[in-house]
This record gives C-alpha cells, structure tokens and sequence, in this order.
C-alpha cells in the first residue's frame, strides 16, 4: 500500500483574470467563446450535457466551426463580417487570433496561468535565466518568460507558428526582448543541445498528442514523452529553477506526467504540482479539463 503522503495532489487550475476572453457557454458537444471582439463557437466533444443558454444567445456568434476531421479540423462559418486577424491581450501580453481549418485559433486561454507562473519563476530567481520553450507554438510563454527578463530559445518544427510567435512578441512590445527563434524538432535540437553541453535553468514543454517534424518524423506522446524527458535532463543546468509540462492527452492522468516529471528532477529538491488546466463557464458554471499539467520549481 503507498502511503498517503507519498500520493500527490491533484489540482484544479483556472485561469481567472482574463479581460478579452470569456467561455460564455458550453453544451451539445460545442463552446460559445468571446475573444475579444468576436464571439465563436468551436467544437467541445467534451461537453455532452445540454446547453444552458437559449438557441437565441448562441445564434449571435460571429463565427461557426463545423468540424470535418475531428475535434482539430473543418471549416468555419461567417455569421457576422470579421476583420481578419485580429488580437486578444493577456495583462499586456498579446496575441493575434487567425481563423484557419483548425479549432486551435493561436491561443490557448486555458495556459494563462502558466504565463502568470512561469514570469513569477523567472522575476522571483534574482539572476539571469536561460529558457527554452519546447512546441513553443504561438509563444505566449515565450514572451512571458521574455518579459521577466528571461533569455528565451523558441523551438517549433511549424515555420508558420514560430513567425506567427515572433509577430506576437512584436505586439505585446517585446520585439527587442532576447529571444532566439528555431524551427526545428524538439527531439533533436536537445540532442545537440546536450552535446554542447549548452544547459538552460528553466524548461517549457507544450508537447501535442500526435504531430510531426520538419522532416516528417512522427511524434506519439505516449511513445516519445519519455525520451524526450530523458533529454531535458541531460540539458539541465547544475541550479535549475523551473520545468512547466503541459500534458493534452487527456485519455492519461495527471498522475501520470507527475511521476515522469518526478523521475527527472531527482537531486534538484524543489517541489512539483500537478493537475489539470480547466475553464468555468459563465453561464452554470460546467467545468471543462482541457490538458494534463507538472509544474517543477526549486525556490
């Protein structure tokens, strides 16, 4: 039998203090979302309960998903006449919204609570840090971590979201921040990374369920989450202060990147939280988990 204070915690973590997002509603297998000026409703496979707002409320969306391939891919409907782009702002922090054949529309609002931690990190270490932010994306880590004072490598094997990333940057007024932009794959930029013997103090890592490199090497979490972790540990420097494991393969537990996290910061004391990242909605309050999370800190 484990012992009960050997069993780790699960929490809950929201991300509250948004000003241009809003999950207004969920229900019927959809989300109704407020970003910013535009509201959307996006595929939700998660929300199999009935939707608490009238047909009325949710026909005022601007733009409609119907999903064609999964919870990723389809096509949107224009209810309303959108200017295209257009950006949402995080505590400064801003990041551009594109509407393309995909559900993910540049930001993950979940995360933001992550940014706010991952700048506490980084103001709270009284020294210079090194970052790497590994599937960095759109890089609202990045320039979380940028802003605090961090100098941050970007690794993406999309060159479309690394440019994206860097037009981000630019408009949360961090153009001149140090930050180093790669389109490469995690797997093998670590590897050489490791070689150099080029180490990094703090450590982001947003890994997809399934994708693929620029070569067109396949990654499955749960066949290379492991191996990649065992890289991150060879690029550790000696006094490292932060590692942010962001986990979207649900299907597991958050015991699961728990105990992987665990293994790999073995000798570094510190402390580790786990649980998952949710979202309230505003109208009765139904909880949606949208990924799995580890969060490693050495104060």
């Amino acid at each position: 039998m484990v012992e009960k204070n050997k069993i780790p915690k699960i929490h809950l973590l929201s991300s509250d203090e948004w000003q241009d997002y809003m999950l207004l509603d969920t229900g019927g297998g959809e989300a109704l979302e407020k970003f910013g000026a535009y509201t959307l409703i996006r595929p939700e496979p998660q929300a199999i309960w009935p939707r608490s707002l009238s047909e009325k409320d949710w026909k005022k969306a601007d733009a409609e998903m119907f999903s064609t391939s999964g919870e990723s891919g389809g096509d949107w409907k224009l209810n309303q006449q959108i200017k295209q782009p257009w950006s949402v702002s995080y505590k400064g922090l801003k990041c551009e919204i594109r509407l393309a054949k995909s559900r993910h529309i540049g930001v993950f609002p979940e995360q933001a609570s992550h940014w706010d931690w991952i700048e506490q990190q980084v103001r709270s270490a009284g020294r210079p840090l090194r970052v790497i932010n590994l599937f960095g994306y759109t890089g609202m880590a990045t320039a979380a971590a940028a802003r605090a004072g961090a100098e941050v490598t970007h690794v993406d094997a999309s060159k479309h979201a690394v440019a994206w990333a860097s037009h981000n940057l630019d408009l949360s007024g961090l153009g001149k921040a140090h930050v180093r932009w790669l389109v490469e794959d995690a797997r093998k930029y670590l590897q050489r990374e490791a070689k150099r013997q080029s180490y990094y103090d703090g450590v982001i890592l947003d890994p997809p369920k399934f994708g693929r490199g620029p070569s067109g090497r396949v990654w499955d979490y749960f066949e290379d989450i492991t191996g990649l972790l065992a890289l991150v540990r060879k690029v550790l420097s000696p006094n490292p202060k932060f590692i942010c494991l962001t986990s979207y393969a649900i299907q597991a537990s958050a015991l699961i990147p728990h105990q992987a996290l665990q293994e790999i910061i073995k000798g570094f004391g510190g402390q580790i939280e786990s649980g998952e990242l949710i979202s309230v909605e505003r109208s009765q309050g139904h909880i949606l988990s949208h990924s799995l999370f580890s969060r490693w800190s050495k104060d």
